[in-house]
């Protein structure tokens, strides 16, 4: 099984899918090791002294006022985590919680937080047992970071509260560590807090997000390209050197995506044949740039996550030179703004593939394409509704893109008088990637329906294969055999449709729809 050494210095994007989606196996380094028996000596060095110390000494919040003796501490350390385990609602996904809890430990490995390596250590026995800890969706502000959600997580290493097991069975913690030879460990002096003052839910999920979105954008260019085919649309608007003179990076990304799919078409160029056209619609024409500005947004957004798995966020936290200090480094204002906007670009990108279905299915657009795709109209609906359902995602894409990191809801009387809602900002966008995948996939059956049905219009009519000098892009031949295969039926009568929207959202959402038309074309962007 692949592994994932933690060390001292942060950890790349790529490990923390691995750990959250791939399973694989962390280890700690013996640097981290070392960092971590170093940096406790400080705190158990501060923790001897008669003055009071935040986080060490002292309670929390709006209540740091209050110097903590030495035989409560193991108290208020265990009490902190069990007050803030206080979410509520439904559960949050077991990639998401994995994502969590180990980016905690990335950070606790950092050698700024001054637990012992114990704690670390059963931190990644919990995640190699595959013992999820159960969280649930309500009860972070993004500041301090995400605390409720770590509680829960905290409260698990201590053997309390409830977690899932490998199995998939919810059992409580102390019987799964239990199982596997855990032993629960008891806090001590800032470890409780230590563990819970950290943006790791909301940068989990922003890793995460990248990731599926940078897919989702090479997808939708794929599917751009076959709408701008089956309208007999014109390809010359994604010529290199009209990009050159607009220097967005990821509009020339996309616009050369569209024309490696597009390479070959006997399709495109026919946009003067039935009723002249001097120009596409935008939602042709215009794709590369709103996919792109899209682009260079996730651009700006994988930069804010990187600097942000380089950090180690807690408060107060051990410095090089022995100090303990202070700080604000958990709010979450960086990382929610970056949440917000790739929001807002997925709401774009989804508006825009559901105006080119809309395009490929009205009569009066499509320039010669049957009513609705449908095998025989007004006796056959084709897919009027799906593109309802297309409508119905874009919507709830625009309110999605509301952003939450404007937001801000005092808390602590008042000591935490402006948070980062960073944790809402990026359950949101997890439900706007997942809509995108669908919106997408919708885009597909349309734009695949309606390049075979160029089929049945040309001479010979269907079965015959598609007229010389009009058949498709061997990119579009390799997608539309693909997705078939998928089992996303084509042209003809209606027919139970969820099904078939269901095995194009799986295709889109895994990657096969890139590979299908990377198979001819090499690597997209």
């Amino acid at each position: 099984m692949h592994s994932v050494v933690v060390g001292t210095s942060g950890i790349a994007a790529e490990d923390v899918i691995a750990v959250a989606r791939g399973e694989a196996r962390i280890e700690l380094s013996d640097e981290a090791l070392a960092a971590l028996a170093a940096s406790r000596e400080v705190v158990d060095a501060l923790a001897a002294k008669p003055e009071p110390v935040y986080g060490v000494s002292t309670g929390f919040g709006a209540l740091a006022v209050r110097h903590i003796s030495p035989e409560l501490r193991t108290q208020l350390q265990r009490n902190i985590v069990r007050s803030h385990a206080a979410g509520m609602g439904p559960r949050v996904e077991r990639e998401v919680v994995r994502a969590l809890m180990f980016l905690r430990l990335k950070t606790v490995c950092s050698g700024r937080t001054g637990v012992r390596p114990l704690v670390a250590q059963t931190m990644a026995a919990i995640l190699n047992a595959g013992i999820t800890p159960v969280v649930h969706e309500y009860g972070s502000l993004g500041c301090s970071g995400d605390l409720a959600p770590l509680s829960h997580c905290a409260l698990a290493l201590m053997g309390e509260g409830e977690a899932e097991g490998p199995d998939g069975v919810v059992r409580p913690a102390g019987e799964l560590l239990d199982a596997h030879g855990i032993e629960p460990v008891v806090l001590r002096e800032k470890e409780g807090l230590a563990l819970l003052n950290g943006t790791d839910g909301m940068l989990g999920m922003l890793v995460m997000a990248c990731a599926d979105l940078a897919r989702l954008f090479t997808s939708a260019d794929i599917t751009a390209a076959l709408s701008l085919e089956a309208l007999l649309g014109t390809d010359k608007v994604l010529a290199p050197e009209l990009h050159a003179i607009r220097p967005h990076p990821g509009q020339a990304a996309s616009a050369a995506n569209m024309l490696k799919v597009l390479a070959g078409s006997g399709l495109t160029g026919h946009h003067q044949d039935d009723e002249p056209r001097v120009q596409d619609a935008y939602s042709v024409r215009c794709a590369p740039q709103v996919a792109g500005a899209g682009r260079d947004t996730l651009d700006h957004a994988r930069l804010v996550a990187e600097r942000e798995l380089a950090a180690a966020v807690d408060n107060p936290v051990v410095l090089p030179d022995g100090r303990v200090e202070s700080n604000g480094n958990f709010h979450g204002a960086p990382v929610a703004y970056v949440l917000d906007f790739l929001a807002v670009a997925a709401a774009d990108l989804g508006s825009i593939a559901e105006r080119r279905t809309d395009r490929l299915l009205d009569k009066n657009r499509s320039h010669g394409l049957p009513p609705f795709l449908a095998g025989d109209p007004g006796v056959d609906s084709g897919l009027m509704i799906a593109q309802y359902t297309q409508a119905a995602l874009v919507s709830e894409m625009k309110r999605l893109a509301v952003p939450a990191s404007v937001d801000s809801i005092p808390s602590s009387a008042m000591q935490e008088d402006h948070v980062s809602m960073g944790w809402s900002a990026a359950r949101k966008l997890r439900h706007a990637v997942d809509n995108l995948g669908r919106i997408i996939a919708v885009e597909l059956v349309a734009a695949t329906r309606a390049v075979e049905l160029r089929e049945g219009l040309a001479e010979g009519g269907p079965g015959a294969g598609f007229t010389p000098g009009l058949a498709p892009a061997p990119a579009t031949q390799a997608v539309l055999a693909a997705v078939r295969e998928a089992g996303v039926e084509g042209a003809g009568t209606d027919r139970f449709l969820a099904p078939d929207l269901a095995a194009a959202e799986g295709f889109v959402r895994s990657g096969r729809l890139v590979r299908a038309a990377e198979s001819v074309t090499g690597r997209l962007a």
